[in-house]
């Protein structure tokens, strides 16, 4: 799979950092850390799932657009640029295991919000990448020419919890 070159921009008017056209926050684990908290500590309603949802719809976004302006046309292509992106982004390390339009598999060697996680608060028992969740939902459907409310994605193992690595189940629904 060929480097992407991410196109980026500058809007000193409003100071806005631009990636392939959207806003984007480029690497703040604390920033991030907060917000997954903060989704966490919501009781009002489903607030994990929202932000899932919300990085879901952005990301396939950003994604599309990274497909199409740089002619990935295989699933295989497509998640290579999603794994790329993902680090680009400073998230950490993903890496797409098993992958076809029904399932697929992914784990994290690096996770900025884990290891954000355990600096501020210390390990815990439940997973907090709610994110990536969304974020893999976006790759595959944008792998498989889908929507990202057609996959559902369960984190199984996590970092913040004592795991080498974070591991994810993806199924279409």
């Amino acid at each position: 799979m060929k480097k992407i070159e991410w196109e980026r921009a500058f809007d000193p008017r409003r100071c806005r950092h631009l990636v392939e056209g959207r806003t984007s926050v480029l690497h703040c684990h604390h920033y991030s850390t907060l917000y997954t908290q903060l989704a966490d500590d919501c009781t009002l309603l489903d607030a994990r799932a929202l932000l899932a949802r919300v990085a879901a719809e952005a990301f396939f976004e950003v994604l599309v657009r990274v497909r199409s302006r740089n002619g990935v046309e295989t699933p295989a292509e497509r998640l290579a640029a999603a794994e790329q992106f993902y680090a680009f982004a400073g998230l950490g390390k993903l890496k797409v295991t098993a992958a076809g339009p029904d399932a697929g598999e992914a784990e994290l060697e690096r996770s900025h919000i884990d290891e954000g996680w355990i600096r501020k608060w210390g390990r815990r028992d439940k997973p907090v990448n709610f994110i990536t969740q969304g974020f893999l939902a976006a790759a595959f459907a944008v792998a498989f020419d889908g929507q990202p409310a057609q996959y559902a994605v369960r984190e199984i193992a996590s970092i913040v919890s004592g795991a080498e690595r974070s591991r994810f189940q993806i199924a279409r629904v």
